[in-house]
C-alpha cells in the first residue's frame, strides 16, 4: 500500500515535471508529507518554496506567480483552509491562469462522517475548475499532463489529495526529477479572418488582449481603445479619454467594433457594444467565451489592409488631445491631491521594463484616464485581476509577479481598501523571498468609487457612508509598522513623485492621502469635458 509520504512525493514530482518552478505552501498538519516533499524539492534546486500562513494570501500569491508565466501551486490542508483558495481560483479560471491548488484531504473512508476537519473537498470550487481526486491507487500515470488526460490544457486544476498516518517522513528524499517546461498556454484557436474597410469602426482592448489589438487598429487606421491592462496601451493609436468621448458626437458615429480580450472598466463602453446600430466583431475569450451581449461575427485571426485615409482616426486623435488637455488642467487646478493624480504619478513613474499591478475599483479606471501611450517595445507591463475584477488578494498577486518577473521597477497601484482585504500580504517570514516592490495606496478612508455610482445621488446621502462608503479611520502607518513594511505618508502631488522618484528597496508602502467629499462633482465634471465637442 502507497505511504503518504510516498504519495506526496509522487504528488511533488508530477508537479515538477509537468513545469511547475514555485510552490506555495499554507503550513497545516494533514498537509504535512506535501510539505516535507516540498521542502526537499526545493532543497534540490528543482522549485523556489514560499510559506504564508494565510490560504487566501498564499493563493493570490501562486496566482501572482503564474501570472508572470512561472507555473505554480499552491499547497494546504483541509477543512475551510481548501475554501480559502477559492477566490484565486475563480479570478484563475475567469482569467485564464493555470494555477494549481493541491489540497490535502482526509482518508477517503472517513468522507461522510464527523471526523475532525473533514468536509467534501471533491469539486469545492465548481464545475469550471477540474478536480482529481487524488489517493494512492488513483493517481495519473507519471506520462500523463497533470491532472490527467481530461483535464483541460492551460485551465486551472485541483489536485485533491487524501493523506492517511502516518504524516511524517521517516528520511529525506533526494529527488532526480525531468523538470518539464513550464506554463502550459491554451491553444491559439485557428483560423484567418478578412475584416473589410468600410464602416466607422473602434478597436477595444479589454484586460490581456495583448498587441494584436494594437496592430489591428494600426494597419487599418482605426482609433484603439485599450485598457490599462490590455497589453495594448501602446503606439500611435491608442486614445487616452476615449471613455469621455464615446458619449458625444464621435462616438455616435461608431458603426462597428472589434473586439480583443475582456473588456471590463467602462459603461461607456458597454453601451457601445450594446448599441443595435453598431456592428460587433469579437474574439472569443475567458471561460465562457462569450461577451455580454451577442457578436455579430466572431475570429480568431484578423487580417485588413492597411488604409491610407486617416480622416477617423485624425477626428479621434484630435478630440482625444483636446479633452486630455483639458483634463490636465482640471486636475491642475484642485486644491488637493485627487486618486487621478496619484494614477497618473504612478504611471509616470514607470520606466521601460517595469512592472505595474493595479487595483480593482477605482485605481484601474483613474489610471484609464492617466496612463500615457508607452512607446511600443519598451516592455512596460500593466497587470490587474479583471478575470473577476475582485478586490481580494491584490497585494499577494503583487508580491507574486514582482518576484518572478525581472523589471526595471515594480509598482502597485491600489486603493485603501484593497490594500485592508489583503494586509495578511505583508506578513512575510524572515527567510522567505521578498521582491523590490512599491505599494501605492491612494487612501480616502473608504469606498468612494460608490460616490460616482447610482447609490452616490444626494437622496441616498443619510445611508450612504454605512452603507457603502464604510470610513475605517484606519491608521496605515502603524499597520505597516506591525509587520515592519516600510512606510510614507504623503499628500501633495510633489511629494509623491518624490517618495516615487527614491524607492527604498524591499517592499514599502506608500500612502498617498487623498478626499472623497467631492468624488462625485469631481467625475461629474471630468464627464463634461468632451460637452463642448
Amino acid at each position: 500500500m502507497t505511504t503518504s509520504t510516498e504519495l506526496a512525493r509522487a504528488v511533488v514530482g508530477h508537479l515538477v515535471e509537468n513545469g511547475v518552478r514555485e510552490i506555495v505552501l499554507a503550513p497545516g498538519s494533514r498537509n504535512a508529507p506535501l510539505a516535507f516533499a516540498a521542502f526537499d524539492a526545493a532543497e534540490a534546486g528543482l522549485v523556489r518554496l514560499h510559506t504564508r500562513i494565510d490560504e487566501r494570501s498564499a493563493g493570490f500569491l501562486a496566482l501572482g506567480l503564474t501570472k508572470q508565466r512561472s507555473s505554480a501551486a499552491v499547497i494546504c490542508t483541509s477543512g475551510t483552509a481548501v475554501a480559502n483558495l477559492h477566490p484565486a481560483m475563480l479570478e484563475a479560471v475567469h482569467a485564464g491562469v493555470p494555477l494549481i491548488a493541491v489540497t490535502a484531504d482526509r482518508p477517503a473512508r472517513l468522507r461522510g462522517t464527523n471526523a475532525n476537519q473533514t468536509t467534501d473537498q471533491v469539486g469545492i470550487f465548481g464545475p469550471l475548475v477540474h478536480t482529481v481526486d487524488v489517493t494512492g491507487g488513483t493517481y495519473p500515470d507519471p506520462e500523463t499532463r497533470l491532472g490527467g488526460p481530461q483535464a483541460p490544457v492551460g485551465a486551472p486544476v485541483h489536485l485533491n489529495v487524501c493523506l492517511d498516518d502516518p504524516l511524517t517522513p521517516a528520511e529525506r528524499w533526494r529527488p532526480e526529477l525531468e523538470v518539464g517546461a513550464t506554463w502550459a498556454s491554451l491553444a491559439e484557436p485557428l483560423g484567418l479572418t478578412k475584416i473589410p474597410h468600410g464602416p466607422r469602426t473602434v478597436v477595444v482592448a479589454g484586460d490581456d488582449s495583448g498587441r494584436r489589438a494594437r496592430q489591428l487598429a494600426e494597419r487599418a487606421g482605426w482609433p484603439l481603445f485599450a485598457e490599462p491592462s490590455s497589453g495594448s496601451r501602446t503606439g500611435t493609436h491608442a486614445l487616452r479619454c476615449y471613455r469621455l468621448l464615446l458619449d458625444g458626437e464621435l462616438g455616435a458615429q461608431v458603426e462597428r467594433a472589434v473586439v480583443f480580450g475582456h473588456p471590463t472598466l467602462s459603461r461607456p463602453v458597454s453601451r457601445l457594444l450594446a448599441r443595435t446600430d453598431v456592428e460587433v466583431w469579437a474574439r472569443p475569450s475567458g471561460v465562457w467565451g462569450a461577451l455580454p451581449v451577442a457578436a455579430d461575427q466572431e475570429f480568431a485571426h484578423l487580417d485588413v489592409d492597411e488604409s491610407a485615409d486617416t480622416a477617423w482616426l485624425d477626428a479621434w486623435l484630435s478630440a482625444d488631445r483636446h479633452v486630455g488637455r483639458r483634463l490636465d488642467a482640471l486636475l491642475a487646478a484642485e486644491p488637493r491631491l485627487t486618486p487621478y493624480d496619484v494614477a497618473g504619478a504612478v504611471a509616470g513613474a514607470l520606466p521601460p521594463g517595469g512592472l505595474l499591478v493595479v487595483g480593482s475599483s477605482s485605481p484601474i479606471r483613474d489610471l484609464d484616464l492617466m496612463v500615457p501611450r508607452y512607446e511600443v517595445g519598451a516592455r512596460r507591463k500593466v497587470i490587474a485581476n479583471r478575470g473577476l475584477s475582485g478586490i481580494d488578494g491584490v497585494v499577494s498577486t503583487a508580491v507574486g509577479a514582482a518576484l518572478v518577473r525581472d523589471s526595471a521597477r515594480s509598482l502597485a497601484l491600489l486603493g485603501d481598501v484593497t490594500f485592508l482585504h489583503d494586509a495578511n500580504g505583508l506578513v512575510i517570514g524572515p527567510d522567505e523571498p521578498r521582491p523590490d516592490l512599491t505599494l501605492v495606496v491612494a487612501n480616502d478612508d473608504g469606498g468612494s468609487i460608490f460616490a460616482t455610482l447610482e447609490q452616490g445621488a444626494e437622496e441616498y446621502a443619510d445611508r450612504f457612508d454605512r452603507l457603502f462608503g464604510t470610513p475605517h479611520g484606519v491608521d496605515l502607518a502603524s499597520l505597516c509598522a506591525a509587520t515592519r513594511t516600510p512606510h510614507l505618508r504623503v499628500t501633495s502631488r510633489v511629494e509623491l513623485e518624490h517618495a516615487l522618484a527614491s524607492p527604498n528597496g524591499g517592499i514599502e508602502v506608500v500612502e498617498a492621502v487623498v478626499g472623497r467629499e467631492d468624488r462625485r462633482a469631481l467625475d461629474a465634471r471630468i464627464r463634461a469635458l468632451a460637452d463642448a465637442l
